[in-house]
Parts: structure tokens; sequence; C-alpha cells
């Protein structure tokens, strides 16, 4: 019997129907118009194709993604740009219309005022320590500014100037209890002088003291500089009365006086550098 098996026939007839048995799984693989080693080898680089495909498009989105980004950080850039350029011409457009403002009032006191010389100067520093608000302007001696040129702006009065250099000046404001301004009353005409203290000071206020008990100068009530003494010219607006009240040190009363412009908030003012009575001393 095994040597049937050894025998060369037998090895002939073991190929023959292995030769076929191979055909069979070829064709049966082959069914779908696929080759046996194509079928392989898609079967095995299936994952690798999906996975390619996968990576491909997630590369594809970035690209476009990453040219949008690019596109809008571009416009992004832009839009900054004009916004820049439209905050600069803001700017300019405001302070040219503070500079109309402050032109408009130069004309209506020069206009109301002839003998006034007047110089216009910008605050260019505060000291923040300084409790009466005074400042530094920028012109000066070079421009014909003086110690004790009166400060204005428009018709109120601001200061007088207690110092100067060359192109700079420090402006002492009535906020100062060291300065002192003849006034009356437009309304009663009474006369007196208008200072102030640390306390009304600090809430931006001044006042006029001495007045009678008797006095008609109530809430509500101008008051102007008088002119007496030389250093302001007559009729600058001081303030308007708030209150009237006793002195508790002696028999008299004071007007608690608001100024008729906020200090602390202005950019530019005007010095006179002269006007008709100036440095002379008078009294009504």
């Amino acid at each position: 019997m095994g040597e049937i098996f050894k025998g060369k026939k037998f090895k002939i007839l073991a190929c023959v129907v292995a030769a076929l048995m191979l055909g069979t799984v070829f064709a049966s693989l082959s069914h779908n118009g696929t080759s046996p080693i194509a079928s392989v080898l898609s079967a095995a680089f299936s994952p690798i194709e999906k996975f390619s495909s996968y990576v491909a498009e997630i590369t594809n989105s970035f690209a476009i993604n990453f040219r949008s980004s690019a596109t809008y950080s571009e416009r992004i850039k832009e839009l900054e740009s004009e916004v820049e350029k439209y905050q600069v011409q803001l700017v300019e457009f405001e302070q040219a219309k503070q500079k109309i403002a402050v032109y408009e009032e130069f004309l209506d006191v020069k206009e109301e005022n002839p003998d006034y010389e007047l110089e216009d100067a910008s605050i260019i520093a505060r000291d923040s320590a300084d409790m009466y608000y005074s400042f530094v302007i920028s012109k000066g001696s070079n421009s014909g500014i003086e110690v004790n040129d009166p400060v204005i702006y428009g018709k109120h009065l601001v200061g007088v100037v207690s110092s100067v250099k060359a192109n700079t000046a420090v402006v002492k404001t009535i906020l100062d209890p060291e300065l002192n301004a003849g006034a009356y009353d437009i309304q009663s005409r009474e006369y007196g002088y208008v200072t102030t203290n640390n306390t009304l000071s600090a809430e931006e206020k001044c006042m006029m003291p001495g007045l009678k008990n008797t006095t008609s100068i109530t809430s509500g009530s101008v008051i102007c500089t008088s002119g007496i003494g030389g250093i302001y010219p007559k009729d600058l607006i001081i303030g308007t009365v708030d209150e009237v009240l006793n002195d508790t040190q002696t028999v008299s009363v004071y007007a608690v006086i608001k100024p008729g412009v906020k200090i602390a908030d202005l950019q530019e003012v005007f010095v006179i550098k002269d006007f008709d009575g100036q440095g002379v001393t008078t009294t009504d």
C-alpha cells in the first residue's frame, strides 16, 4: 500500500488534484473581476488607503482654514488701521473744535474790551499735589507775559500770573487763599473782595467775606471784579453766590461763591497783558 503513495503515478495525480483545487479557489476569488493577488493586496492596504484619505481631507481642510484665517487676519489689520486713522481724525477734530471755541471767546472779549491786549496760552502742566489748582501755561516773558497779569477764560476770572520764565508761566488761581480780588455784586452794587480758605478751596469755591448783616447779596447773585487795586480789570465774572452764611467769628456774614468756570477742566486760557487802568490803584 505504501508503495502506491510513493509511486510516480500517484504523485502526478496528487499534483493534478492540487492544481484543480487551486484553480477553483482562484476562480472563486476572481468572480468579481479582481485577481487573487490584487484582492490580498487590497485587503492588506485598505486601512492604509483609508487613513491616507482621511489625512488628505484634514490637510485640505486645514489649508482652507489657514487661508481663511490669513484672509481674516489681514482684514482685521486693515480695519484696525482704519479705526486708528479715524481716531486720529476725531482727536484732531476735537482739538480744532476747542480751538474754535477759544477763539470765539477771544473775539467776544476783544470786541467788548478793545483795550485788552490778550495772549492765548495752553495749560501744559498741573501739580496734582496742589490743592489750589495752580497750573503752568505755554507762554512766558518771550510773549510779553509778566507777573500779576490777570488770566481769564472768556469773561471769567481764572487767576493771576505768579511767576514767569522765558517760555512758560505759573498761574495762581482764585481758589488759592493767597489771592484776593476786589469785587462787587452787579445787582446790589455792594463792594468787597473775594478770597477763599482751605475748606472752600477743596470744594472749588470762593467767598466774599465781611458783608453786613443787612446785605442784599443773595443766592444767585453774580459777583464781578471791581477793578479796584489795578491788577484786574473791572467786570470780569468771578462767579455766582451759592449761599450767604453767618461768620461765627465776627458779627458779619459772607457769601459762598461758585466760580463761573471749572478751573480743573480748563485746557486753554487768555492772559491780559495790558488794559486801561492796569497798575493804577483806584477806588469806586
